[in-house]
């Protein structure tokens, strides 16, 4: 087994090996505009995984795909003879998620801000729910007919009262 720093560099030197190799030896005409994205390799470093990029349609995508693994004995060759390592690693070309993930992204955001548009028009029309002040408070009409007759009650009850077992003065 090898260090994880071992494996980034072998990694890295695969990678531009790779991409030098496909952009001036393969005279494939089924190769499309290839860019080699990335390269993992296994922690025994006998197994690298390629992953590319084509730009164009499906047709090129496919044409590419086929030049690559044509010429796959021949990059493997190139890296070992480049990298001078015991075992050169078997090469798997994988092509590459991240222009269609990127793609996928872009539609999330662009119906995400059509989203956020509906909402902005709706919010620049839009009134608060109830009343602009939302506390209670007493209705004025209500309270002076009620006031009225609670003192009228009170005026009455407020009247002195003899004690009881003593003559009533007013008698």
């Amino acid at each position: 087994m090898s260090s994880q720093a071992r494996q980034r560099k072998m990694a890295e030197r695969i990678k531009e090996i790779v991409a030098a190799a496909v952009e001036l030896r393969i005279k494939d005409p089924r190769l499309g505009f290839v860019t080699i994205t990335d390269v993992r390799v296994t922690p025994d470093l006998r197994e690298a995984s390629v992953f590319y990029t084509v730009y164009g349609d499906d047709a090129a995508r496919a044409g590419s795909a086929a030049a690559l693994e044509a010429a796959t004995g021949m990059l493997r060759s190139e890296v070992g003879r480049q990298t001078g390592v015991k075992f050169t690693p078997s090469l798997a070309f994988i092509p590459d998620a991240v222009p269609e993930n990127a793609a996928h992204v872009e539609d999330l955001l662009r119906q995400a801000a059509a989203a956020d548009a509906i909402v902005h028009e709706r919010a620049a029309n839009a009134r608060f729910a109830g009343d602009p002040d939302p506390y209670r408070k007493p209705a004025p009409s209500q309270d002076a007919s009620q006031d009225a007759g609670q003192d009228d009650i009170e005026d009455v009850t407020a009247a002195p009262q003899a004690p009881v077992g003593e003559p009533d003065p007013a008698d």
